[in-house]
């Protein structure tokens, strides 16, 4: 009798472990809630400077400041919000989207130079709380345009000249988000894909670009002969998207069979041994 309950130990916690690597597997992050942010691809706090020629697809807003140097000189397709209720409403929605992000879970720690790896998707951390891009960084969504890559960052980002940022498989740069503690900085002619969230400052050196968003919450963002298009995600996603049910509805299928497993394993390891006895 003593085998007996023996055996079914071992069956129950051998079960469980595959129930948990399956639900693991299948599991997929929520959807961020975008709220009011969805249209803007630059959004400051105290003050927006701009420098030469600078492409912007989305709109521009700036909240509680009022400053906008070299607006002349941007070529837009969207509109500028200077301390207006749509600007204000967009900040209340960034900091709510921010602490989202930030709060994101189960975090992998990786390396602090993002340049040369190729990742998949999940919440990502460093050790040293900053984050650097120095050469190619590949985010691989393996099929799936829903999957969503998250970097959290207590400190800053810093991207290397001519650094860029590949979406393959599927990724888009609608769900990639960058929670930025500080304040980002991204090299000349450097390319990178998401959605940037700085705690403070964000600026673009010289040629830099950015296919996503700009959006800093107390700080500046500077600009200099830049393109930040934030185009594909007004066209495709909706206002406070809901988050993927199928997923849930996936894992609740895979938990349902797994305890019908567990179960009938229960059943013929005890008919096998009362058998025997």
């Amino acid at each position: 009798m003593r085998n007996f309950y023996s055996r079914i130990l071992k069956t129950v916690a051998s079960l469980f472990v595959l129930v948990f690597f399956i639900s693991t597997a299948f599991a997929q992050q929520a959807a961020v809630q975008i709220g009011d942010t969805k249209n803007f691809a630059i959004l400051a706090g105290s003050t927006i400077t701009n420098t030469g020629s600078t492409v912007v697809y989305g709109d521009i807003g700036l909240s509680p400041g009022t400053s906008f140097t070299g607006s002349a000189d941007v070529v837009l397709d969207g509109e500028i919000h200077l301390t207006n209720t749509d600007a204000s409403k967009a900040k209340d929605a960034l900091t709510v989207a921010y602490n989202d992000v930030a709060g994101r879970t189960p975090v992998t720690i990786i390396a602090t130079e993002l340049g040369g790896q190729t990742l998949l998707p999940g919440v990502y951390a460093s050790e040293s709380g900053t984050f650097e891009i120095t050469g190619t960084l590949t985010l691989d969504s393996q099929g799936d345009d829903k999957a969503i890559f998250i970097f959290q960052m207590a400190s800053t980002l810093v991207t290397a000249s001519n650094s860029k940022v590949e979406l393959t498989n599927a990724a888009t740069s609608c769900e990639v988000y960058w929670q930025v503690g500080s304040s980002a900085t991204l090299g000349v002619d450097s390319k990178i894909a998401g959605r940037i969230y700085a705690s403070e400052s964000i600026t673009l050196n010289n040629g830099a670009e950015v296919i996503g968003q700009v959006l800093a919450m107390t700080g500046a963002v500077t600009l200099d002969k830049n393109v930040v298009s934030n185009q594909l995600c007004i066209t495709t996603q909706t206002d406070n998207e809901l988050p993927n049910t199928s997923d849930n509805l996936v894992n609740q299928i895979l938990l349902a069979g797994s305890l019908l497993l567990i179960g009938f394993s229960l059943l013929y390891l005890a008919r096998g041994t009362y058998k025997k006895d």
